[in-house]
């Protein structure tokens, strides 16, 4: 297997991203491609005691670089020789099997979009993190890659959430919900009672397994497999859920940490707090993938360090197990609401 990844993407580039790129390759069997200048590059791998490029990479040079700054829907097309831009042409070309990227978000949905290309018949591309909650945790879909969407939208969200999970997470039959503000099938707004419907005819039908409207706080104690919503609530969903988690294991920090008898108490349960914090930590996940590409694409977090790079190459590569594109592309007359394209 061979993972594309953007050396110059995201705040921490180019050398968090070539430590975690170092990092996946000793411990995820999978071999690099390093995109980006590579003059910088090897300046990383010299600072890293290597005189040479490490076995299981590959550079590929690029010698520009789209920053936050840039235009996210022109960027791809002013800057050609990009760092993502390469990239993502090399994994349209068949030379890699998942692309993953620190960079801007909007430039690489755009990219993945213009370059990749969406699954014929899928009308948005969607960010689905996986998230914990107090089960085996679930797919939130999608979550910032589209602010403003169509029941039809949400209505392919379903499928392409169940899909992955079902691949991903090994569940038969997982249980969609629809993030709404109560349970009741006639809450919400105009978007969330329309999608409703759609999801629920799917289901009847035979294609999904859709519970119905599922409340924020039920999502997080282990409602759902799949939480469908559209991308502007599902970001501040996530935003809260990333809060809440560092607020608590801040909390808990400071409550252990304020005696010697708390103290004494802490080490009595430290591999359980261990494990908490480890399951409350996003570097554990990585990645986002988007789904609806034809091929997989991972967004890491802008801020990520080694640890997050490789969290997300390993997101990549089950990505690239799951391989959910070609059950999409033979369910999509189940996913539209007319045949139109």
């Amino acid at each position: 297997m061979k993972i594309i990844v953007d050396a110059m993407g995201g705040d921490n580039a180019p050398d968090e991203i070539i430590k975690g790129a170092m990092d996946a390759v000793s411990e995820i069997s999978t071999e690099i491609i390093l995109c980006g200048i590579g003059e910088e590059i090897l300046r990383v791998f010299e600072r890293m005691g290597h005189s040479d490029i490490p076995r299981g990479i590959e550079i590929v040079n690029a010698s520009e670089v789209i920053t936050m700054e840039d235009d996210p829907s022109t960027a791809i097309r002013t800057k050609k020789d990009s760092s993502m831009t390469v990239g993502l042409t090399l994994l349209r070309d068949g030379m890699g099997d998942a692309f993953v990227s620190a960079g801007s978000t909007g430039a690489l949905l755009s990219g993945a979009t213009l370059i990749v290309k969406r699954i014929r018949g899928i009308r948005r591309a969607a960010l689905v993190p996986f998230l914990p909650n107090s089960g085996r945790g679930f797919y939130l879909i999608d979550c910032g890659a589209n602010a403003e969407c169509t029941p039809e939208y949400l209505l392919q969200f379903a499928f392409m959430g169940s899909y992955y999970a079902e691949s991903s997470m090994g569940i038969e039959a997982p249980r969609v919900g629809l993030l709404n503000n109560g349970a009741e099938a006639t809450k919400g707004t105009q978007l969330q009672l329309d999608a409703y419907a759609l999801i629920d005819k799917a289901s009847r039908d035979g294609y999904l397994n859709f519970i119905g409207n599922v409340e924020a706080k039920e999502a997080v104690m282990g409602a759902c497999d799949v939480l469908v919503c559209d991308g502007f609530t599902g970001n501040v969903f996530l935003k809260s859920l990333e809060g809440m988690a560092s607020l608590l294991m801040s909390e808990l920090k400071g409550i252990y940490g304020s005696s010697l008898l708390t103290k004494l108490s802490a080490l009595m349960i430290k591999k359980r707090i261990m494990e908490l914090r480890a399951r409350m930590n996003p570097d554990t996940i990585g990645g986002t993938i988007m789904l609806g590409i034809s091929k997989p694409v991972i967004k890491a977090h802008g801020s990520s360090k080694a640890a997050a790079i490789k969290g997300a190459i390993r997101q990549a590569a089950a990505a690239v197990e799951a391989d959910p594109a070609p059950r999409l592309q033979a369910n999509i007359e189940h996913m539209k609401i007319d045949s139109a394209e």
